[in-house]
């Protein structure tokens, strides 16, 4: 059987051109939309986190509820906890973690009964709330360095700024900078910095990178040459 070919007249052909930037922009709406309803979170160094957060803890995931109390699903994860590095004034012990059910807006998935996670959040009403913009990770893929920055080390920046660099040139402004130059290797993020170093205050008083991981390996840099 031959195709049969469909024949249309000049203001039907007129009506379907007229149409393309119409569906054009429907399709660019689309996919506006669709964006807009992902989760975008800005990127930051570790001890950022550290110092955001109000708790920070090492824990197994044992069990999650979903819960219905409000027009988004919340998710409710029952922890078990190892260590608590932050936030013992606001919670003496942490047993239940919150987020959204969604990922587009937010919400984070942990395994059960498979992994200890670091776990970085907010307090809210008791509650210890976390996302996909905390920072939260499996405990064994951290770095030596992010893990002695987590016990003690990163709570010595607090007081210091981590200023990104995305583009060249970049500087700092004050003493209390670092400037963080991930974002330009072509490694992109995580990078070196993020992994292996903390932004710390001096004596002085002026706040510089330091690297601590070992008794030979120990080296402090400038903020101008990460």
């Amino acid at each position: 059987m031959k195709p049969t070919s469909v024949l249309f007249s000049r203001s039907q052909q007129h009506f379907f051109s007229s149409m393309k930037p119409v569906f054009l922009l429907f399709c660019l709406l689309c996919v506006m939309e669709e964006r807009a309803d992902a989760c975008s979170c800005a990127i930051s160094h570790p001890q950022d986190a550290y110092c955001h957060s109000d708790i920070v803890i090492r824990a197994k995931v044992v069990g999650k509820k979903l819960l219905d109390d409000g027009p988004f699903g919340t998710l409710r994860y029952t922890v078990k906890q190892m260590k608590m590095y932050k936030g013992f004034e606001k919670i003496q012990h942490v047993q239940y973690v919150y987020t959204h059910d969604s990922e587009s807006m937010c919400g984070v998935k942990f395994d059960i009964n498979k992994y200890q996670y670091l776990i970085t959040g907010r307090v809210h009403d008791g509650r210890l709330y976390t996302g996909l913009c905390n920072f939260n990770r499996r405990w064994e893929h951290l770095s030596l360095a992010q893990k002695k920055g987590i016990n003690h080390r990163y709570q010595l920046g607090c007081s210091c700024r981590i200023k990104p660099c995305h583009t060249l040139p970049c500087f700092v402004t004050s003493k209390s900078e670092c400037l963080w130059t991930d974002m330009l290797s072509h490694f992109g993020y995580p990078g070196y910095q993020s992994r292996h170093y903390a932004c710390i205050q001096q004596k002085e008083g002026y706040c510089s990178w330091y690297r601590g991981m070992s008794g030979r390996d120990k080296i402090t840099i400038n903020t101008t040459d990460p």
